[in-house]
């Protein structure tokens, strides 16, 4: 087995991580999933900004962990989970770290919705 790569943060590919200062709240339809003033947004190289809520202002009760996983060699190994009661296209739509690296270790017990699947808005 090859050991995975792991990278730091830097010039080429920055990554920062800060306190959004407002409320992030997710909804799946009519159903608010998350709810949380203690969000971080993490801004990685030139993709969009992700917003990571901690696990507490999320309702876990909606979710089912899935098998899926993938790796980051900036952040770690991710996790999944599912809208078990929802159609195809919401299997793996969270993502968490749950053993992030030392560069982002902040994200730990920290959830991302994908914004195509999930309304998330910022107030």
């Amino acid at each position: 087995m090859l050991d995975k790569p792991v990278k730091l943060p830097g010039p080429d590919h920055p990554i920062v991580i800060t306190p959004n200062p407002g409320r992030v709240v997710v909804r799946l339809g009519d159903i608010v999933v998350a709810d949380s003033r203690s969000a971080l947004t993490l801004r990685e190289a030139s993709y969009p900004a992700v917003q990571y809520i901690p696990r507490a202002d999320v309702d876990m009760a909606q979710f089912q962990r899935s098998d899926h996983a993938t790796y980051c060699p900036y952040k770690g190994d991710a996790s999944y989970f599912s809208v078990p009661a929802g159609d195809a296209g919401l299997e793996n739509a969270i993502w968490s770290y749950e053993a992030p690296y030392d560069a982002v270790a902040v994200i730990k017990d920290h959830l991302a919705f994908y914004p195509d699947r999930f309304e998330i808005t910022e107030a």
